[in-house]
């Protein structure tokens, strides 16, 4: 008997226990299924009621799209009836024409207070105008004083440019007189774009062309790791294919040429159609680094996506003569041309029958044709180096 009153309390208290369940879900599921509301006023730009019939708000389910006016009264109140939970659109119409519009997030069982003031919303915006006027003015200021540096630099930069002409058509004993006016003139580019520079934020888009002509007054006084890193810096706000091979042409006289290829490779990604300069500018940098062996195959691409570019053709022919083989015969050590030598050379002459590279073309083959198969010291010793584009 006595268990079997304890197996009735325990059912007892089961049931109880389930009841008690079910009466939290089911006040969790009312609460859930409370509506919301919304309510508020309208106030004019002067700051008054706004309504007398004039405004209505409509309120729209962001979910269903479902969609309810409410009109303001004449001391521009509006109130809600009852609503789904959730986020609405709040539209203000004055006259049936939108006049403002506000995101709401309605809870369930609250009455939401959401107050509408056109004289607030309005000294607001004025602020607003304000300070954008006087950030845009800051701008212009900051961008004046930047301009100005800049041409100042391109002033110089441009002096330098024309001074290094001159100095590479002299001797070399005489070149030391004008490096003086190089470097001052360089050096006058250098600080006007680094000025320049400091009047750019990391978002301005002209600072990756102030990095860049700061890269060329760099390079123009043959200071290439800086003209390099200048140029990195370039390529990293904005990948154009001129700063990617600038930046190879730097890095190739630093010796670097893996980057380099690198970012030679990286300009024929985004412009090949200039693919032929770019291969070409890459086989000048082993060219005038002493690497020439490994200037050939460049060269050969460089030939193959322009044909009819004499200079290439001509260089092809140079690279291959300093790096023809020699065989023994007797007590004499015998040159053997490299095959194509002759043909890159005739390529030249064909394509600039009076021009710079047919000239030295020409010299190539007429001492290589008095030497039978082989060159004399004058074609031996390599030609000046050539120039990158």
């Amino acid at each position: 008997m006595k268990q079997l009153k304890r197996t009735k309390i325990a059912m007892v208290l089961a049931c109880a226990l389930s009841l008690a369940a079910g009466v939290a879900i089911s006040a969790a599921a009312q609460e859930k299924e409370k509506p919301a509301k919304i309510h508020g006023q309208v106030f004019d730009v002067s700051g008054n009621p706004f309504g007398g019939g004039a405004v209505v708000v409509s309120v729209r389910n962001s979910t269903t799209g479902q969609s309810t006016d409410f009109p303001a009264d004449s001391q521009g109140r509006y109130r809600s009836g009852n609503l789904a939970a959730g986020t609405y659109s709040v539209d203000i119409k004055v006259q049936g024409k939108s006049a403002y519009s506000q995101i709401v997030q309605l809870t369930a069982g609250q009455d939401t207070q959401q107050d509408f003031n056109f004289k607030e919303m309005q000294n607001q915006q004025s602020e607003q105008v304000a300070e954008a006027a006087k950030k845009n003015e800051e701008a212009k200021v900051k961008f004046s004083a930047m301009k100005q540096h800049f041409d100042a630099g391109n002033a110089a930069l441009e002096q330098a440019k024309q001074t290094r002409a001159q100095m590479d058509k002299m001797p070399k004993a005489e070149q030391a007189s004008a490096q003086g006016q190089l470097d001052q003139a360089d050096t006058t580019a250098v600080t006007e774009y680094s000025t320049a520079l400091e009047q750019t934020s990391e978002t301005d888009p002209n600072r990756n062309i102030v990095l860049a002509r700061l890269g060329e007054a760099y390079e123009v006084d043959n200071k290439y790791s800086d003209a390099a890193a200048a140029y990195a810096k370039a390529v990293a706000l904005k990948p154009d294919p001129s700063y990617y091979n600038n930046l190879g042409n730097s890095l190739a006289r630093t010796g670097k040429i893996d980057d380099a290829l690198t970012a030679y490779q990286k300009a024929i990604e985004l412009d090949p159609m200039n693919t032929a300069m770019y291969w070409r500018n890459f086989s000048i940098g082993l060219y005038n680094s002493g690497r020439i062996k490994e200037s050939v195959d460049p060269l050969k691409k460089a030939t193959e996506a322009d044909p009819k570019n004499a200079q290439a053709w001509y260089l092809l022919g140079a690279a291959l003569v300093n790096t023809m083989d020699f065989r023994k015969e007797g007590d004499k050590m015998v040159p053997v041309l490299q095959p194509g030598t002759q043909e890159a050379y005739q390529k030249a002459i064909e394509l600039d029958p009076n021009g710079q590279w047919g000239a030295q073309a020409k010299q190539g083959l007429e001492a290589l044709q008095a030497m039978g198969v082989g060159i004399d010291t004058r074609v031996n010793t390599r030609p000046a180096n050539p120039k990158k584009k």
